[in-house]
């Protein structure tokens, strides 16, 4: 599985479930109604089309991790991260692909 995502991220693979415990900010880059048929606990919705507005929210955090319901729009707000000088985001997929990371 690493292998795929070091392939098509162009990337070496994220070790999702220590950025996760060492506090990244969690973002879901969901609609609202989305996340509110489920989300990842402790995450945190700004919707793709509001991520740019929303900058502020994103400063200061150490690792941010923007996901969504396939990872399709959370490779949108990256982009949009990366390029307002954000160069710590990871994408992770898919929602439900963090959420195993936060079982408790």
């Amino acid at each position: 599985m690493n292998f795929f995502k070091q392939l098509f991220s162009g990337s070496p693979a994220i070790d999702l479930a220590n950025v996760i415990k060492d506090g990244a900010f969690l973002v879901d880059v969901r609609t609202s109604a989305e996340f509110a048929n489920g989300h990842v606990k402790g995450s945190v919705n700004i919707p793709l089309d509001q991520v740019a507005s929303q900058l502020s929210r994103f400063k200061d955090k150490k690792n941010i991790i923007v996901f969504c319901q396939s990872g399709g729009r959370s490779s949108q707000a990256k982009s949009i991260l990366e390029r307002n000088g954000f160069n710590n985001v990871i994408n992770g997929g898919s929602w439900n692909n963090v959420a195993k990371y936060c079982q408790a």
